[in-house]
């Protein structure tokens, strides 16, 4: 057990730190400030927040080393943020932000935490763990697997795929310990890249949401102008593996069938303005900004529908980590993915909503009309979720794990 005197020293490597709510971020900044707690000295080198508008926050845009109130020293670099974050711009994103990680003060860490995505800086930063001292245990923290999301989202499997998991299979190889979200991810990295199955350790996401007392749906709802309608709400980023021009289409639908339904997109990305263009002669259709913790706990419990959208094809690569918040809120899930797929899986095991096939406007349409209309089966698909959520995704757990793994 790690003693006052002897803090063991922890160096963490990550594109997505807080301020950004959503997304990896939440996880990291968790991880950073529960080791700090439990004794560890934690130094964190990261990017200018950014995500998930892929724009520099106000206020931001400078180099800087600063300790937050839990005790992590928190050392931001400025890399190079896209504006689109797809192909070449990407790559080079990723890429300038590892050099600039290799050239930060890492201290002499007892451990090496690396977190990806992303993927191309973390096998930069890796290069100098391996380089500078051998005799230091890195752990790759894998949040999404970059080979199998590509080879998804394009429908390829060519050169670029290739690359990617060459690079992400040395990452993975070369690791003291992986740990993976979840099981099936497990079993990709062993079977994909050969990685020893006893130094790949599963630690679960959990809910970064502090516990709160109950939500008082009614005003919740009066606040954001909600009415009597079935509200399907999306809530997190807005990027290309979430498919949400399908969304758009089954709000189309909707209108067209005359059904009672809002559909309403909360947070930002990459996306958005393509997709707000595409909804603009909707009028069952609303993009909110992105909000604060207390906000968004709000809007979840308010909504009726929490739905998880994936572009067809999107079946291994990331459990969508906007499943721990939705589990939380109790309210029922509507995934919109492959049926076999990760996210389906854990939709079913938490027996906290439904599943139909993304790129299935009508299907979506039609499963969003029966949860409306089913309150009492509305309320104990969501009671499900808040329970395994508490039952499965502690946050307590999850830090318990990553201090029993890196030895604190």
């Amino acid at each position: 057990m790690t003693t006052a005197a002897s803090p063991r020293r922890i160096a963490v490597a990550g594109i997505n730190y807080p301020p950004e709510r959503t997304g990896i971020a939440p996880y990291t900044g968790a991880f950073a400030r529960g080791l700090a707690a439990r004794g560890c000295t934690m130094r964190v080198v990261t990017a200018q927040p950014h995500y998930p508008e892929w724009r520099i926050y106000d206020g931001y845009r400078q180099w800087s080393t600063t300790q937050d109130d839990a005790g992590v020293e928190v050392r931001r670099v400025l890399h190079y943020v896209p504006r689109s974050p797809q192909g070449l711009p990407r790559l080079l994103s990723e890429v300038t932000l590892g050099v600039r990680t290799v050239f930060s003060r890492w201290g002499k860490p007892d451990e090496v935490v690396l977190v990806s995505p992303a993927l191309f800086s973390s096998a930069v930063a890796n290069l100098r763990a391996r380089l500078s001292r051998r005799s230091t245990p890195v752990t790759v923290w894998i949040q999404d697997l970059y080979g199998r999301g590509q080879a998804e989202t394009s429908g390829e499997d060519g050169l670029v795929v290739k690359v990617l998991r060459a690079v992400e299979g040395d990452l993975l190889r070369s690791a003291s310990t992986v740990v993976v979200i979840h099981d099936r991810f497990k079993r990709a990295v062993v079977e994909d890249y050969g990685v020893d199955p006893a130094r790949v350790a599963v630690v679960r996401n959990w809910t970064h949401l502090p516990a709160q007392a109950p939500v008082d749906r009614a005003a919740a709802r009066a606040e954001l102008g909600w009415g009597d309608e079935t509200v399907v709400l999306h809530a997190g980023n807005m990027g290309v593996k979430q498919g949400l021009g399908h969304l758009i289409d089954a709000a189309r639908v909707a209108e067209e069938r005359g059904e009672r339904l809002r559909f309403v997109l909360l947070g930002d990305g990459a996306e958005r303005a393509r997709l707000q263009e595409a909804a603009r002669r909707l009028g069952n259709i609303d993009f909110l900004a992105s909000l604060d913790d207390d906000g968004f706990r709000r809007a979840l419990a308010a909504a009726d529908v929490l739905i998880v959208h994936e572009l067809p094809g999107v079946s291994e690569m990331a459990v969508p980590s906007k499943l721990t918040s939705y589990f939380d809120a109790g309210r029922p899930v509507l995934a919109a993915t492959d049926p076999q797929g990760i996210t389906a899986d854990e939709v079913r095991a938490a027996d906290a909503g439904v599943v139909v096939a993304s790129g299935d406007a009508a299907a979506l349409v039609e499963a969003a009309v029966a949860l409306g209309a089913d309150a009492e089966r509305a309320e104990a698909l969501g009671a499900n979720g808040r329970a395994y959520r508490e039952a499965v995704l502690s946050e307590d757990a999850a830090l318990e794990a990553f201090a029993g793994l890196l030895r604190v």
